[in-house]
C-alpha cells in the first residue's frame, strides 16, 4: 500500500522551523507566555512534541503519541478566548515562515483543530444547557 500523501506541500524541517518561531513569540507574549510557562518546563521537548503532532496531522507521520484535547482540558488554566489569540499569532508566524499556499493550507488546518480544542474547553467550562461554570 503506498504511503498517504501529505495534506499539502511542506517538509518536516519547515514544520520544526514554524513551531520554533511560534514558541519563541509565545514565550514573550504577555497573555499566553505565563499560561504556557505554568505547564512547560522543557521547551525543547515541548517543541519536539508539537512538531510531531503537526507532522502527524500534515505528513501522516506516526511520531506523535499525545492527546491534545486532554492536555488542554487538564491544564486547568486554558480558557476559550485564548484560542483566537493563539491562532492569530500562529497565522502571523505561518505568513512569515512559509510560502502563501503553505501558510493558507496550514492555517485552515490549525483553525479547524483550534475550533475543536476550543469546543472541548468550552464544554469543560459549562453546565448542561450552556450555563457557564462560575466556580
Amino acid at each position: 500500500m503506498p504511503p498517504i500523501p501529505p495534506k499539502f506541500d511542506i517538509t518536516r524541517p519547515d514544520i520544526e522551523r514554524v513551531v520554533a518561531a511560534f514558541y519563541a513569540v509565545v514565550r514573550e507574549h504577555p497573555g499566553l507566555g505565563p499560561i504556557f510557562a505554568a505547564h512547560v518546563t522543557d521547551w525543547d521537548a515541548h517543541e519536539v512534541k508539537v512538531a510531531d503532532f503537526w507532522a502527524n496531522a500534515i505528513l501522516h507521520e506516526r511520531s506523535y503519541d499525545g492527546n491534545p484535547m486532554t492536555a488542554h482540558q487538564d491544564a486547568g488554566n486554558v480558557k476559550p478566548g485564548m484560542f483566537s489569540i493563539w491562532l492569530d499569532l500562529f497565522d502571523k508566524i505561518l505568513t512569515l515562515e512559509l510560502r502563501p499556499d503553505q501558510a493558507a493550507a496550514w492555517s485552515e488546518l490549525a483553525h479547524r483543530i483550534g475550533r475543536s480544542l476550543r469546543a472541548g474547553v468550552v464544554d469543560r467550562e459549562t453546565l448542561p444547557g450552556g450555563v457557564p461554570k462560575l466556580f
